[in-house]
């Protein structure tokens, strides 16, 4: 028989067992998927999965054994609670195709044989598994492609050739290792070459899925990066029981809600939403005419399968070369002329959820060379059109209200914005560390050096705010001499940032030195009048800072608690040596 096993691995089968471990929306907590894992494989005498495939391999049975494990996991995900709504990850050992015994038509069979859509199924392969040149990733990506599966490349970024991969056969879904994610939200670099990956395949149309979350702060990173969906421990591990496999994923959801600051994001992009009509990738080339005849206004149509998830745009002007001629229209009004179906004629375009920040979508928009827009999903499926020109509008009307809202001096964000994000932190649970700086002898140094210098030592505490404060942080100028900072906290980082506070304090005191005349700065002190007009000696310019940590709780978490705190420490912070007056809301 072409797929035979011997009755050995028929045994082992028996004992070997699929566990799930779901793959969730970053933006909702609810269930996109699941990946098939494997188990009991020490039962039948391995130390690992790879050991096992490897032996099979060996023995020239990997197809044979492969497709009878692909069953048995096909299988038991039909025992999963709404599987017809979600996608099976199943991962592919690279060397299948080396078997003797290889062939084609398999898969669907088996996914009729279990009522499964062909869109459900997504294959998970690795360039960890690349053994030679005759049998590489490019390979398979084409081969299952062709077949109209979904393609996902696990372990992205850990190989030599996952780049490479993306230019020669774009996969549908890519997922970034866990090495980049580890503690991402303290690792400056990892953020940048995940932002980087991510923002590409986005561009690309390709979803990314950030794999082995683990931690709260990991998860909200990667929401903010980009990326569209997530796996790990911290939703879920994996499970050989599926009834424990759920719809969505309530210590996800309750996360995402937490940290949701109140905005107006959405309602802006409802505004400026295309939501015309998509396609389905089938469409007969004559429904795709008959499309663009009744909107003739709509130069760009989204493209869809059967599970209403975007993979692509058509343009008109991709079709007016067939149009304009009457050899050219008989041609594409030809159902079996492969080069013009619709699946041919599509460009890729960049995803991203309704539920994600502006400021990434326009990111993703302005790093784009080519950018035409932005199709937005809801929990996956195709929501409406963002265009180019929307896009600006949006960016646009953001600059202006940035504009209006800064300091004109030091261009910082103003008493409005600030007003905002204080209301955003007493909304949700999340930790903070908020900072009030107020420059001590400020107006001494004002009166007896002029309004010009004046301004000149305020520019510069603007700068060295932007310079020595990492992005993460949220900075402002109040007016005159105050400034305010905040940045999300978590136990690993708290010192670190308060660290950085007193760094920002140090570096104040010894550059304004250079404001002052040689003598002044040689006694350490200044003659001006006080607030009674009396002439009196001044220490030299200095910064005080008043902290207040917002640990994840909603007790006494109100705008005007925290602003009472932090204006009462600020006295207190101008008497202490290290200029720091710090306290907890508990």
């Amino acid at each position: 028989m072409k797929n035979y096993l011997p009755q050995k691995w028929l045994n082992n089968l028996e004992i070997l067992d699929i566990a799930f471990q779901p793959i969730l929306n970053i933006h909702t907590g609810k269930t996109f998927a699941v990946e098939a894992l494997l188990r009991n494989y020490q039962e039948v005498g391995f130390k690992s999965i790879f050991a096992l495939f490897d032996y099979v391999y060996e023995e020239g049975l990997l197809y044979s054994f492969d497709i009878k494990l692909r069953e048995k996991a096909f299988k038991k995900f039909t025992e999963i609670n709404g599987f017809k709504d979600i996608k099976l990850f199943y991962n592919l050992d690279n060397r299948i195709f080396k078997m003797p015994n290889f062939a084609q038509g398999y898969t669907n069979e088996l996914l009729k044989k279990y009522d499964i859509k062909k869109e459900s199924i997504c294959f998970e392969i690795s360039e960890r598994h690349e053994i030679s040149s005759d049998c590489n990733m490019e390979k398979i990506l084409t081969h299952y492609q062709n077949s109209n599966f979904c393609i996902a490349i696990d372990d992205f970024g850990v190989g030599y050739s996952g780049f490479k991969l993306l230019y020669d056969s774009i996969p549908n879904i890519i997922k970034i290792d866990r090495f980049f994610l580890t503690n991402i939200e303290k690792d400056i670099k990892k953020k940048l070459m995940v932002r980087s990956i991510t923002h590409l395949a986005i561009q690309l149309g390709i979803k990314v899925i950030a794999e082995g979350v683990e931690t709260k702060e990991e998860l909200l990173t990667c929401r903010d990066i980009g990326c569209h969906l997530v796996q790990g421990y911290l939703a879920q591990r994996p499970t050989l029981k599926t009834t424990e496999i759920t719809k969505e994923y309530q210590n996800i959801i309750d996360i995402l809600s937490s940290d949701k600051r109140v905005n107006k994001t959405e309602c802006k992009l409802e505004v400026y939403l295309d939501k015309m009509p998509s396609l389905h990738v089938k469409t007969k080339m004559s429904s795709v005419i008959d499309y663009f005849k009744k909107y003739p206004n709509i130069p760009i149509v989204t493209i869809v399968n059967s599970n209403d998830e975007p993979i692509g745009i058509l343009k008109e002007n991709k079709i007016k070369e067939f149009l304009y001629s009457p050899y050219g229209k008989s041609l594409m009004l030809n159902d079996g002329n492969k080069k013009t179906k619709l699946k041919n004629l599509l460009q890729p375009c960049g995803i991203a959820d309704i539920n994600s920040d502006m400021s990434t979508i326009i990111e993703l928009f302005s790093n784009n060379p080519e950018p035409v827009g932005i199709i937005l999903t809801n929990n996956s499926k195709y929501y409406g059109f963002l265009s180019a020109k929307a896009i600006i509008t949006i960016m646009n009307e953001q600059n202006l209200l940035y504009a209006r809202e800064q300091n004109p001096l030091t261009k910082l964000p103003g008493n409005t914005m600030i007003e905002k994000y204080i209301a955003d932190v007493a909304m949700n649970d999340t930790s903070y560390l908020l900072c009030y700086f107020d420059l001590d002898n400020f107006k001494a140094f004002n009166d007896a050096y002029g309004f010009r210098n004046g301004d000149r030592v305020i520019q510069l505490f603007a700068d060295i705010l932007k310079k020595h404060l990492p992005q993460e942080f949220f900075k402002a100028h109040i007016g005159g001499d105050d400034f305010f900072t905040a940045v999300k906290i978590n136990e690993d980082n708290e010192n670190i940032y308060r660290d950085k506070i007193s760094n920002i304090i140090e570096k104040f005191i010894n550059d304004v030195r250079a404001f002052y005349n040689q003598d002044d700065e040689k006694q350490d002190s200044i003659i001006s009048t006080d607030r009674d007009g009396n002439k009196k000696e001044f220490p030299l310019l200095s910064v005080s800072a008043s902290i207040l940590m917002i640990n994840n709780t909603k007790n006494e978490r109100c705008q005007s608690n925290i602003n009472k705190i932090l204006s009462k420490q600020k006295k207190i912070a101008k008497m202490e040596l290290q200029h720091i007056a710090a306290s907890s809301l508990l």
